[in-house]
């Protein structure tokens, strides 16, 4: 992944949005085809999977906060 320079609301904005796009492209897709077929331990697989993806695009954002 690209690193991305974060100095606004808009770009911030920008970044979650194309994070979210990849997350559910690659760990969303997976969560809804276990669902689908009712496969309990999948569910629970791609369910952590997804939680996640989703904790570590928040750590990275907060990451390039924190000034070093």
């Amino acid at each position: 992944m690209e690193t991305v320079e974060i100095s606004n609301r808009s770009d911030f904005a920008l970044w979650a949005i194309e994070r979210a796009r990849e997350i559910v492209a690659s760990e969303g897709a997976a969560f809804a085809m276990a669902a689908r077929d009712m496969n309990e331990e999948a569910l629970a697989n791609t369910a952590a999977a997804l939680g996640k993806a989703i904790s570590d695009a928040m750590l990275e954002v907060f990451d390039g906060l924190i000034d070093e």
